[in-house]
């Protein structure tokens, strides 16, 4: 019984460092976020196009509104989150963007970002379609060029395109929602505590 009194007395030592835990989801999430923001912001009007042609797009209302909102939430939010600055608030457009996302784009996709077979839950069929299409493009590959060399930073992989990126991501910010930006490395902290001086 002492070891257990002593193992946790340990553990509950580590909240010392509590901060490190929202400080790494928002290093984490802030360079997704900006990367997205940034191509929409780069690709406005192709994004906007897409966002609104019902026959090979998303067919939503208001295009470039829309465009301009998940560009303006994924870029502001990037910086917030780095600098840990209303993460709390900023957290709720985000969620919002994420579930947009996996409902009008991902989720016909099913769970998994890249399509593997062996751990399929949902879309099964697809992912072994997709399994047996990887295998031909890599036969055609091995065959016909240089596989090593294309290969070389990473194996080749089929996107699924389900849903599993933008449900880790908001869980993500469902976390730093509840938890804000955490201590000492967070603007939000230092506010805080300027408010609690006065």
């Amino acid at each position: 019984m002492n070891l257990i009194l002593s193992l946790q007395r340990l553990l509950d030592s580590t909240r010392a460092i509590d901060f490190l835990g929202p400080l790494a989801l928002r290093l984490y999430l802030a360079p997704v976020f900006l990367m997205a923001g940034l191509s929409k912001y780069n690709a406005f009007e192709d994004t906007a196009a897409w966002f609104g042609n019902p026959d090979w797009g998303l067919g939503l209302p208001f295009p470039e509104v829309l465009t301009f909102l998940a560009t303006s939430t994924e870029l502001i939010g990037a910086a917030c989150l780095l600098l840990g600055f209303a993460v709390r608030w900023v957290s709720i457009p985000l969620m919002i963007t994420m579930i947009v996302a996996m409902f009008s784009v991902h989720w016909v996709n099913g769970w998994q970002a890249i399509a593997d077979a062996k751990f399929c839950l949902f879309n099964c069929a697809d992912a072994i379609a997709a399994g047996e299409k990887l295998s031909a493009a890599k036969d055609v590959l091995r065959e016909h060029s240089n596989y090593d060399w294309i290969t070389e930073q990473g194996g080749i992989t089929i996107l699924n395109n389900g849903i599993e990126f933008g449900a880790t991501y908001f869980i993500m910010l469902l976390m730093l929602f509840f938890v804000g930006s955490g201590k000492y490395l967070s603007v939000d902290y230092w506010i805080k505590e300027g408010m609690n001086k006065n």
